[in-house]
């Protein structure tokens, strides 16, 4: 059976290397791998395929051989030297690929448009978590509140995104091991037994250790207080996991204002256990064209100044409605993708297409 792991695997190998010109190169590293079962050629292997993945110079159709025969090749290497192992490895190289520095992701972070007492406040801790991690270093006693956080505000106000950045940068100065990112909701915690929650929760909260747990509309978890005995015991569960891991887990939770007060008054312990609180206030309509216009830097399209205009009365007349639906930066990305369509649209008709006409967004372009 190991011989036809590795015949198989070798022949995928081979066509991979003809198609993607890479002279040999994949096979190389799978013969080091079937013969010495090397760990250094599968991390060599697995970023090679990455930057194959990257690549822009295939045609299109180049692209969907690569892609098909690298999904054949993963699978092969699985079977030959077991699925846990490569998929372990991956994380790391993917890890290590995506690791960024802490003056990065503080520009990250201070690129995020409006938050303004959030970025304050988060580059505030930073700051204080670095001095404490130096104390540690010192043999000096750090202080002893916790990192957990909650985030207060309205759908599309960036609570997910800051949530990301806070984990990496706490890798970065060393207060997390590993500050990967894990979003759950309640049907992640919960069981549908008596007694199996405390064990899901468990199990999520060693997956999440070294890094951040994000509990988004955390008070889904406490909604029927009165007869949900499976929320009681995940509660009771967390609130216990967020004292004994407070050293190397951060844990985010996050909702709308009222119903975040009604989960912190649901359980005695619990509020005391989180540390900091933001609020993170609804965008005002110029806040919504700028990140508009983000979204189309980063997609090459050109708002013009009478598009930009006609947005900025669009929103406005949105947040004047007030609606409890209101999504916040989620409506630029609707109001982006309803553009584009129509530009589309528009330009279906032209007799003619530039590149100029491709990037450029017009006020015809926008219907509300």
């Amino acid at each position: 059976m190991e011989n036809k792991y590795k015949e198989t695997l070798l022949s995928t190998a081979s066509n991979l290397d003809a198609v993607s010109h890479s002279n040999g190169k994949i096979t190389d590293f799978c013969i080091k791998i079937v013969d010495d079962y090397d760990e250094h050629s599968i991390l060599q292997l697995l970023s090679y395929i990455n930057l194959l993945l990257d690549n822009t110079s295939f045609s299109q159709k180049e692209k969907t051989l690569i892609n098909n025969l690298i999904k054949v090749l993963n699978e092969q290497l699985c079977l030959f030297i077991g699925y846990e192992k490569v998929s372990n490895l991956s994380k790391i190289t993917f890890t290590e690929q995506n690791e960024k520095s802490l003056e990065t992701l503080q520009k990250e972070l201070d690129s995020f448009v409006g938050l303004s007492s959030v970025k304050k406040i988060i580059n505030d801790l930073i700051i204080f978590q670095k001095v404490q991690k130096i104390r540690e270093d010192n043999g000096l006693p750090k202080s002893k509140k916790t990192m957990h956080m909650a985030f207060i505000g309205n759908p599309g106000t960036g609570k997910t995104s800051v949530a990301r950045i806070v984990g990496r940068m706490y890798k970065q100065i060393g207060v997390l091991s590993k500050g990967h990112f894990i979003e759950v909701s309640r049907t992640d915690l919960i069981a549908g037994y008596q007694g199996q929650t405390a064990l899901k929760v468990k199990k999520v909260i060693q997956e999440a250790k070294g890094g951040v747990l994000f509990i988004d509309e955390a008070y889904s978890l406490t909604e029927n207080s009165n007869s949900d005995s499976y929320g009681r015991e995940c509660l009771t569960e967390l609130t216990k996991a967020l004292e004994d891991y407070r050293d190397d887990l951060v844990v985010i939770v996050a909702g709308y204002k009222e119903p975040m007060k009604q989960f912190f008054e649901s359980n005695p312990g619990l509020k005391s256990r989180f540390n900091v609180f933001l609020d993170f206030d609804d965008y005002t309509a110029e806040e919504l064209v700028q990140i508009f216009e983000k979204i189309c830097i980063d997609e090459q399209y050109i708002v013009t100044p009478a598009l930009r205009e006609k947005l900025n009365i669009v929103f406005r007349k949105e947040l004047s409605n007030n609606s409890e639906n209101f999504s916040n930066g989620r409506c630029a990305r609707n109001y982006f993708d309803n553009i584009i369509m129509n530009q589309a649209k528009r330009l279906n008709s032209a007799k003619k297409t530039t590149v100029d006409m491709l990037k450029e967004l017009l006020p015809e372009d926008l219907t509300e």
